[in-house]
């Protein structure tokens, strides 16, 4: 299967890949073509970026939470609707969960994609050097196809010959275009990194700028032409995955797709090709405090049978009239902490409804929302729904970041006891009062050494964790949310 592909990676963090990523998308979409969006890792902000240039969903393509086969097929499935797809790397290439191993990294994302990469270099200060970092990043693992350079930061066009020539002469790499240092092209940030797409427009005022810079200093046909040079991936077919009973496919066990005969077969396919009659309606908390979810979470609750109902805890004064389940992802509410303590009706609406069994799902800020109160960094109090008996304290720094290792401490409205998954976590806060060992959802051990700690609230029918779960990684447990939300319908509905 071909398909035109490149991925935009970095020496280091912070060397400009976002700022790259979306001049570039920026500028193959106003030449009319359809470029589809990926991002390396966990994170949420930078596709959401993504998807406001390009008009096409981000997807995320994160090599340590999702199993090889189902991340392949999941590019696959949305590369294969684009004439170009555009992948922005995490980190440094090579960085990923561990010292020594490629576990987790952009540069393991790039082989199982077999994918070229296209090297952004921060080229403020270097000259000559420039083409030594680049022979490093070559030799480090031939296994990794660079195939280009991009240089940000660049001090003006004669800088910009004078690294080229070195890099190409001396590391032979050619390079395909740079950006000069301008402050217009930085993008809003705040403790959390870069501020979502959805919150602030002023982003948007970079778009102009940005989109000149493009013209004068990149050679748009040139990557164009690196992404062509991308080896032919395997289709998947069906039968090269697990065998699955049609119930275990209809609760979401498979894979989210599988390549057949050049397209794909859909959970929601499979389930009404049995003859089950699905739509099930969950509310998802979206605006500007939570808008941290993965597409692919999203797409597979919809082929599970799930409906999507959009409702904003800051605007809206009430839940969706139809609703059997509520996911509160993640975000920022301690930002918007006091315009949603405003919202008391909502919160009496969310309260009858946990007591009357209502499946809930919430994930990091969604934890922060359903506890009592958030506290801030001066001390003041906002309360909150009050489903979770503890409080939120913002922290001047990361709590517990990276992935983690999950082990299930009880069952719970997602989970059954004893079971192993995969997450991320990403906060300033701490929950103050939970979990306890009779009521934490989970055993959480970091990804490469240390301890493992209580994580997490379960109990009922309400789920809540600071820890951010991909789908793809554990589908069962997306299979259960839709089954509990359509078990709840018919009960109510008795």
């Amino acid at each position: 299967m071909t398909i035109p592909r490149l991925l935009i990676a970095g020496t280091h963090s912070g060397v400009g890949k976002t700022t790259v990523m979306i001049g570039l998308l920026q500028a193959f979409t106003q030449r009319g073509m359809a470029v589809q969006p990926f991002k390396s890792g966990p994170d949420y902000i930078d596709p959401g970026y993504h998807t406001a240039v390009s008009g096409r969903p981000c997807r995320n393509l994160d090599s340590w939470l999702v199993p090889p086969q189902r991340l392949v097929t999941l590019f696959q499935r949305s590369a294969g609707q684009a004439g170009l797809s555009l992948v922005e790397g995490m980190m440094g290439l090579y960085d990923g969960i561990g010292a020594l191993g490629e576990e987790g990294s952009t540069a393991e994302l790039a082989k199982r994609l077999r994918c070229p990469v296209l090297l952004v270099l921060d080229a403020g200060s270097l000259s000559r050097s420039a083409a030594a970092v680049v022979r490093g990043y070559l030799q480090f693992d031939r296994r990794v196809k660079i195939v280009g350079c991009f240089l940000n930061r660049v001090g003006g066009p004669g800088h910009f010959r004078l690294v080229k020539e070195g890099i190409e002469k001396l590391a032979g790499v050619p390079v395909v275009g740079f950006l000069p240092k301008d402050d217009r092209l930085n993008l809003p940030e705040r403790h959390l990194g870069l501020i979502p797409s959805t919150e602030d427009q002023q982003w948007k005022k970079i778009l102009g700028p940005l989109s000149a810079r493009i013209r004068e200093g990149v050679d748009l046909n040139a990557i164009e032409r690196l992404a062509q040079q991308a080896e032919p991936l395997p289709v998947i077919a069906r039968s090269e995955g697990p065998k699955q009973s049609k119930d275990e496919i209809a609760s979401g066990i498979s894979c989210l797709a599988a390549a057949k005969g050049g397209r794909t077969t859909s959970f929601a396919e499979v389930a009404r090709n049995d003859g089950r009659t699905l739509s099930v309606p969950i509310g998802i908390a979206m605006d500007e405090a939570f808008n941290f979810y993965y597409q692919e979470n999203l797409e597979l609750l919809e082929e599970l049978g799930a409906e999507v109902v959009p409702f904003s805890p800051l605007h809206d004064s009430a839940l969706p009239d139809r609703m059997a389940a509520l996911y509160l992802g993640g975000g920022f509410p301690e930002v918007y902490a006091p315009e949603l303590t405003r919202n008391r009706r909502l919160f009496q609406q969310i309260r009858r409804a946990a007591a009357s069994g209502l499946p809930i799902y919430g994930e990091c800020g969604g934890l922060m929302f359903l506890s009592r109160a958030i506290r801030d960094s001066r001390g003041r109090r906002s309360p909150m729904v009050g489903l979770i008996p503890g409080e939120i304290e913002m922290s001047g720094r990361l709590q517990h970041f990276g992935y983690k290792r999950l082990r299930v401490r009880k069952a719970s409205l997602l989970t059954k006891k004893g079971e192993g998954a995969r997450g991320h976590e990403f906060h300033h806060s701490v929950c103050v009062g939970v979990p306890t060992r009779s009521t934490a959802a989970y055993e959480a051990t970091p990804a490469v050494g240390g301890k493992g700690r209580l994580e997490g609230y379960a109990r009922g029918s309400l789920l809540a964790s600071y820890i951010h779960l991909h789908f793809l990684s554990q589908p069962r447990w997306a299979g259960r949310f839709v089954q509990a939300a359509r078990k709840w319908e018919r009960g109510i509905s008795r």
